[in-house]
């Protein structure tokens, strides 16, 4: 079992930074891969940043450049720090945890707001 903590979200305005934390306990050493995800109101979840063991990582087009995934082994913590942000960047962040042996489970964080104020 793996438990997944957001943290960070909250009001910004446009132009703004803002960093998400998402804390990890449990049985963690073999998280293949990691995500952030995001829930606007009357959309679909979507895949914003994901970063796998080897550290390899990618971005939805809407945000590269802008938002960049990283995370904190020592920590058990991944991070979505996110510039330059944008109204349409409001939505619910998720964070998600992948194992991929000897099946694919995936974890989910509680999910923290963040708002954009234009």
């Amino acid at each position: 079992q793996v438990q997944l903590v957001e943290s960070g979200g909250g009001l910004v305005q446009a132009g703004g930074s803002r960093r998400l934390s998402c804390a990890a306990s449990g049985s963690i050493y073999r998280i293949d891969a990691w995500g952030w995800y995001r829930q606007a109101p009357g959309k679909q979840r979507e895949l914003v940043a994901a970063i796998t063991r080897g550290d390899s990582t990618n971005y939805a087009d809407s945000v590269k450049g802008r938002f960049t995934i990283s995370r904190d082994n020592a920590k058990n913590t991944v991070y979505l720090q996110m510039n330059s942000l944008k109204p349409e960047d409001t939505a619910v962040y998720y964070c998600n945890a992948v194992f991929l042996w000897p099946m694919k489970v995936e974890y989910w964080g509680q999910g923290t707001q963040v708002t954009v104020s234009s």
